[in-house]
């Protein structure tokens, strides 16, 4: 939900409104992007432009056995002012990059990285650095291929693999760090231009500095936006650093921003956008469908992508940022970076493959976070279910239609005043009951809490945190701070306070507590939203809190803006966490996040409108967001503003069923569009969608074990999938989910009866619902597939088994005894691969190793002229790798969870593109009953509709190795 400029108690919401550009800043009206942009403008127009900082040989100081060093850092600019650099190479061989002000009049703010990283990075004790008369340089890697260069003067960093640039820092010498001044002694700078000459630095004088920072100072103490000033006490302290992938020439990364996926140029004669990307949380009403505007979260890692390699930056800085993308050439990228304060924290990770990249990335902010099972369902919320008895008549209505969900959510009018945690008893006069209403068929709740805080003597827990001094403070720090907000007159919870996690987990204590409030009202299967967290303040600058605020440790609100909505997400993961012993998975959606927020949840787009743009630009954001490390993402279903036409809803519902995150939602003013209400034939349609949905829990719930392992993303597009494949570098309509082999391609415009969907690849692919084989090429191929209203396009890699359970139920966890079908997709070589994963989908006890994990492969067999398909314990063989960022030495094949799933067998296998018809079937010497279809088999270089064998009930127990024979 969006913040308004009124309280909905005060003004009605209008029925149609459009995004107001003039709330939110461009580049030109943020003082501190227009000097970074000018900048780099001198130096585009200067021919001899070269950076002022320098290393100072004689400081550099190389740890024994450490692969660091630190050097003193001097710019031209001011001689008297200190920097000090610290370059060191991780273990997985990604270098980090730091520069920051030594001695200044204050500190810059350092602790963005904290709040992104799992913890401090090992550092490799086996590299040597070599210090010579202009750089200072190691080489490792297995091959020894990879370098990192680090030249003196001007100061510039290189990355290289096999003698290329992959990284460049400062290459086009715009870094430019602003040391903290006072406003008195700020010097004057003449106007004059750069020196030239191969001496032209050394001669350099102090008063020289306007070819390089410009003639006048430009907002250093004070900027106007609007009605508003920032009176920026600490004066000018903005960051500036260009990136460059000298051999990449796409980019990817940077959400959040509803624009492709390989992000097109800024700057230049053919920009595509001409203003930078922003990375400035904010509360967005109806954003644009396709727009460089900043949005709800901001995750500052980009990727660079070649035929050749994949490398990616993950630049640790917590406020605004605005980043140029430029291609000087085809097979190049330039970026700039412009933040608004921080130090210089840069990770460069090297690759080479995507895989590496995610694994490096990962390995710095954690892996997403495996999620319950129930989580990954369907989830029917709208702003709002009105009471008690309409939540139960939503429930009623659903049961009654036969169409599967698992959560309904309660928006913020579910709460008195809109004090959080206190239910409005007219409408809601018993909330545990209802709860327990909806948890009695495996289903659970969501309801909303926001960080702002009433200001009211009869809210306990505004007054707890008053008393326990963790509120925001206004400029100065001597007083909380007040603002505008659902609730009216409002305060905000400082995530930055270590008081106020404690008391925070307190208040979801269903239990009471001594003398603390607790929330009574309420059960460990309700979990929640956490929305408005940017932070959105209605009379705030840019719908947000003031720069000048003050967080705990005195940091200004600008310094750590980015991160704010993060520690809400995480403080309200760990208070779920711990409400129950032993405890539960959270669950817990997020509007706004940060680098690191995949490892507490889920998050949405926000308030998108119904409109067929905004269906197509979610997809590319929900791929951007899996391609940030954060793949628990989605859309919301329908779109929030707006009364979607029947076939719009449809293709909706065809987005979300395949989108990780899976929510419809709707506006207050929106017509009521749950699924039941709809005529036919779209009623049956949707029904069908949902179960569809629920079949491939399983698909869902091993990808996102594997996400949650190596970092891979569930959604992947093709750079990611097929790295060497030029013609799939810019795609971002089509994308596979995890590593089962499924391709998909939503279907995004009106009217469409078929579309062309992209082959990487010289494979056959199946259509999952008709078993229609398409071929590909080596160089990749465009086929036509149908793609009528009641079906999505849907194709099934040849060499891939999915596992799926078919029976319909009203809830996922009543599918948990439910038996198998495994759809085996055989390739050209008569073979096939996949993977099951399961685990209770509730609890941490996975992690004590209580857990399914099975491979399942189809192998062309020429003695017995056909195919075996078996299943074997991958725990066993891979315990490592077997749970979400915990070890195990070993594996019980006998855990009490497989136990407990002794009986659940495979009920059906599936077998597409046989070569003939079988003799007999066989599982341990017992014939088993099977039909077969004729068509086109796996080998075949044509297109048709394949052989089918159906092998029926071989009852074979999903926890035990067995074996499948067809002879053929």
């Amino acid at each position: 939900m969006r913040a308004l400029s009124s309280l909905l108690v005060l003004v009605a919401v209008p029925a149609a409104l459009a995004v107001k550009t003039q709330d939110f800043k461009t580049c030109t009206q943020a003082a501190f992007c227009r000097r970074g942009r000018a900048l780099s403008a001198r130096a585009q127009e200067n021919p001899s432009w070269s950076s002022p900082y320098s290393i100072d040989p004689s400081t550099i100081s190389v740890l024994p056995g450490q692969a660091s060093f630190t050097a003193g850092v001097k710019s031209l600019l001011y001689p008297d002012v200190k920097f000090g650099l610290d370059v060191r190479v991780h273990k997985d061989g990604v270098v980090r990059v730091r520069m920051d002000e030594v001695n200044g009049l204050r500190k810059h703010y350092d602790e963005a990285a904290s709040w992104a990283l799992i913890a401090e990075p090992d550092i490799s004790p086996e590299i040597k650095w070599s210090v010579g008369k202009s750089d200072v340089r190691a080489v490792y890697g297995d091959k020894k291929d990879i370098e990192v260069v680090v030249a003196f003067q001007p100061l510039k960093v290189t990355l290289l693999r096999d003698g290329k640039e992959q990284v460049v820092l400062n290459g086009r010498g715009l870094l430019h760090m602003e040391h903290f001044r006072t406003k008195e002694s700020a010097e004057e700078k003449l106007p004059v231009e750069q020196p030239q000459g191969d001496d032209s630095q050394v001669v350099m004088q102090v008063n020289s500095r306007a070819w390089f920072e410009g003639e006048t100072e430009d907002g250093y103490w004070e900027e106007q936006f609007g009605s508003w000033t920032d009176t920026k006490p600490k004066g000018p302290e903005s960051l500036s650093i260009d990136i460059s992938f000298p051999n990449h020439g796409h980019v990817y990364g940077i959400p959040q921003h509803a624009t492709r996926l390989s992000l097109p140029t800024t700057t230049g004669e053919n920009a595509f956008y001409s203003e930078p990307y922003r990375l400035y949380n904010a509360d967005v009403f109806e954003y644009l469908a396709d727009s460089t505007m900043s949005l709800y979260g901001s995750i500052p890692v980009m990727h660079a992508h070649s035929a050749a390699s994949t490398v990616a930056i993950f630049n640790a800085v917590g406020s605004e940022t605005w980043i140029d993308v430029a291609h000087p050439t085809p097979r190049s990228t330039e970026t700039h970076w412009i933040s608004e304060s921080g130090i210089l924290d840069v990770f460069l990770m090297p690759g080479s493959t995507p895989a590496d990249v995610f694994g490096q990335y990962t390995r710095l902010t954690g892996t997403p976070a495996l999620p319950a099972h129930w989580a990954l369902a369907y989830h029917q919320c709208r702003w709002n279910y009105v009471s008690s008895d309409d939540v139960r008549d939503v429930q009623r209505r659903f049961d009654l239609e036969d169409m599967p969900v698992d959560v309904f959510w309660l928006d913020i009018e579910y709460a008195e005043e809109h004090k959080y945690f206190i239910w409005d008893k007219k409408y809601f006069p018993d909330p545990v009951d209802m709860t327990r209403d909806v948890e009695a068929v495996g289903r659970k709740m969501v309801v909303i809490v926001d960080p702002h805080l009433k200001r009211a003597a009869s809210y306990p827990v505004y007054q707890e945190a008053q008393e326990r001094g963790v509120l925001v403070k206004s400029p100065g720090g001597s007083n909380d701070y007040e603002g505008w907000c659902w609730s009216g007159s409002a305060a905000w919870v400082d995530g930055f306070n270590p008081e106020s996690w404690d008391w925070w987990t307190s208040l979801f204590k269903t239990a009471p507590q001594g003398d603390k409030w607790t929330w009574t009202e309420s059960t460990v299967d309700t979990y929640i939203w956490n929305d408005m967290n940017e932070p959105s303040v209605f009379n705030g600058p840019e719908i947000s809190m003031p720069r000048d605020n003050v967080h705990y440790g005195g940091w200004e609100h600008r310094d750590v803006h980015n991160i704010n909505g993060m520690l809400f997400h995480n403080m309200t993961f760990q208070a779920l966490k711990a409400r129950s012993d032993p405890p539960k998975r959270p669950f817990v959606l997020t509007r706004s996040f940060y680098a690191g927020s995949q490892r507490f949840g889920a998050m949405w787009t926000g308030d998108n409108l119904g409109t067929w743009e905004h269906m197509a630009v979610g997809v590319r954001m929900v791929l951007a967001n899996n391609i940030g490390g954060f793949s628990f993402a989605g859309s919301d279903v329908g779109g929030f503003f707006g009364n979607p036409e029947p076939e719009m809803l449809v293709r909706w519902y065809e987005v979300g069923i395949f989108s990780p995150f899976f929510r419809a939602h709707a506006h207050i003013d929106t017509k009521r569009r749950e699924p039941y209400l709809l005529d036919e034939p779209y009623k049956g349609i949707i029904r069908s969608l949902l179960r569809l949905r629920y079949s491939m829990l399983p698909v869902w719930y091993t990808a996102f074990r594997e996400a949650s392992v190596t970092g891979l993303p569930v959604l992947r597009p093709h750079y990611v999938a097929f790295p060497h494949d030029e013609a799939g570098f810019a795609l971002d309509d089509q994308y596979f989910v995890g590593s089962s082999g499924l391709l998909v391609k939503p279907i995004c415009e009106k009217g469409a009866t078929e579309t062309s969907v992209y082959l990487p690849d010289d494979q056959v692919y199946y259509d999952y619902f008709n078993h229609y084989a398409y071929r590909g090429a080596a160089k990749g191929k465009h086929v036509t597939v149908p793609a009528e209203l009641e079906k999505v396009p849907l194709l099934i890699r040849g060499g891939s088994i999915i596992s799926t359970r078919e029976r319909p139920r009203r809830s996922s966890p009543l599918m948990k005894y439910d038996p198998f079908t495994l759809r085996v997709a055989l390739n050209a070589a008569g073979e096939a691969h996949g993977e099951l994963y399961l685990d209770d989908g509730v609890t941490f006890s996975h992690q004590d190793g209580q857990f399914i994990w099975r491979e399942f492969v189809a192998t062309s067999d020429k003695k017995a002229r056909g195919v075996r398909i078996s299943s074997r314990n991958l725990a066993a063989q891979k315990p490592s790798e077997a749970v979400d960022g915990v070890a195990l030495a070993t594996y019980d094949i006998a855990n009490s969870f497989v136990k407990e799933m002794l009986g659940v067998r495979v009920e059906r296998v599936v077998v597409f593109g046989l070569a003939s018809k079988p003799n007999k079937v066989q599982a341990g010497g017992r014939d088993l009953y099977w039909e077969f279809t004729p068509g086109v088999t796996a080998s075949e270089k044509r297109q048709g509709t394949t052989s089918v064998l159906v092998v029926k009930d071989p009852d074979l127990s999903v926890t035990s190795d067995w074996e499948i024979v067809v002879q053929t």
